[in-house]
């Protein structure tokens, strides 16, 4: 089974420059989760989109690659049954004529 969470946006302190640690800019991170369903095992998109903001919020991370760091730590730990976990993160608004992002795929099984 493949779960598609895209477009997840909400506004956190990411990034290395003065006006990036003082306010929150706008995220976005699309996600694919892999596992296998059976018998109703499944994984809640909603509590996995609610860790996500969690983290990111919490984090104030500096580097996009330190966010992904820790979702690839907190995701497969919480939800147990992910096989694979694919994570972009952007940052739609620190350029004027591009979109930044960073992507890492990782297998837990």
């Amino acid at each position: 089974m493949r779960i598609f969470i895209e477009n997840l946006t909400f506004e956190a302190i990411l990034g290395i420059l003065p006006h990036e640690r003082r306010t929150p800019q706008p995220i976005r991170i699309d996600i694919t989760i892999e596992y296998d369903y059976q018998d109703g095992n499944f994984i809640d998109y909603a509590q996995v989109v609610d860790l996500v903001r969690e983290t990111m919020q919490r984090g104030r991370f500096e580097l996009i690659e330190e966010a992904l760091g820790q979702l690839f730590v907190h995701l497969p730990r919480t939800f147990t049954a992910i096989e694979t976990l694919r994570i972009k993160i952007a940052k739609p608004a620190i350029l004027p004529d591009a979109i930044v992002a960073v992507e890492d795929f990782r297998t837990f099984r």
